[in-house]
C-alpha cells in the first residue's frame, strides 16, 4: 500500500525580490514498509524533501497524500498532530534538551497523551531497553557520548509509535561503530513493519536501502 505520494511537488523559497526553486515538480511514491535512502549533494533539496513529507513545512505547488490524507490542506494544528501521532524524526544533532535527564528526554512527545506517569515512564524504560541505554534513565545529555545521544533521539523518535522514521543524516556526526549501531537500530524497525526514509551522505549507508532517490538540482535523478 502506498504510504507517502508526491504528486508534481515544487518548493519555492522568497527572499525579498529573489526566489529560489529547491524542489521541482516531484513525482514519488513510497509504499509501507519500506527502507528508501534519499541522497545528493549538499543543497540538492534533500532535508527539504524530509521537511514536507514530516508537515514541517508545505509545497508551494503540488500535492502530498499521506495514505488517503491530503496533508497540503492540513492547517498548523493538524500538521502538528500528524506529526506527533505518524511521523518519528531523527535530526543530526541528537537535539536534547541539557537540564532534563534521558527519561525525561524521551517522554517529552507524550505531554498530552493521555497516559499516566507510570505509563509514559514504562514506555520510555522498554524503548531505552530496546535501544541499548536502560542504565542511562538519569543521565543528563552532557554525559553521554555521541552515538548514546543518537540512540535517545531514536528513542524519542519511537515513542508515539509511529508508522513512519524520517532520519536527516542521523550518523553524520558519529564515529563507525557508533554510525552501525544507529542503522542496525533502524534497519530493526524496518523489520518491525516500520517505514524507514534516511537521507544520508554516506554511499555504504546508502547501498544498504532498498531503494534509493537521489536528488540533483531540486529534481529527482
Amino acid at each position: 500500500m502506498d504510504l507517502i505520494k508526491f504528486k508534481q511537488v515544487s518548493k519555492v523559497f522568497e527572499s525579498g525580490k529573489q526566489s529560489k526553486r529547491v524542489l521541482n515538480e516531484i513525482d514519488l511514491t513510497i509504499k509501507e514498509n519500506e527502507l528508501v535512502m534519499i541522497t545528493g549533494r549538499s543543497g540538492s533539496g534533500k532535508t527539504t524533501l524530509l521537511n514536507i513529507i514530516a508537515g514541517l513545512d508545505k509545497p508551494t505547488s503540488g500535492s502530498y497524500f499521506y495514505k488517503d490524507i491530503d496533508i497540503t490542506k492540513k492547517n498548523y494544528k493538524q500538521l502538528a498532530s500528524f506529526r506527533q501521532h505518524r511521523i518519528g524524526i531523527i535530526l543530526q544533532n541528537y537535539p536534547l534538551i541539557d537540564e532534563k535527564n534521558v527519561l525525561e528526554n524521551v517522554r517529552i512527545p507524550l505531554w498530552n497523551s493521555g497516559l499516566t506517569k507510570e505509563e509514559k515512564n514504562r514506555r520510555v524504560i522498554e524503548l531505552l531497553d530496546y535501544v541499548g541505554l536502560e542504565d542511562k534513565l538519569s543521565a543528563y545529555p552532557k554525559e553521554l557520548s555521541g552515538g548514546e545521544a543518537q540512540r535517545v533521539a531514536t528513542a524519542r523518535a519511537l515513542i508515539n509509535d509511529p508508522d513512519c522514521i524520517l532520519a536527516d543524516e542521523p550518523t553524520g556526526s558519529l564515529d563507525e561503530e557508533s554510525e552501525q549501531i544507529i542503522f542496525d537500530l533502524l534497519s530493526d524497525l524496518h523489520r518491525r513493519g516500520k517505514t524507514i526514509i534516511i537521507v544520508t551522505h554516506n554511499k555504504e549507508l546508502a547501498e544498504q536501502g532498498q531503494r534509493q532517490i537521489q536528488l540533483h538540482n531540486g529534481a529527482i535523478s
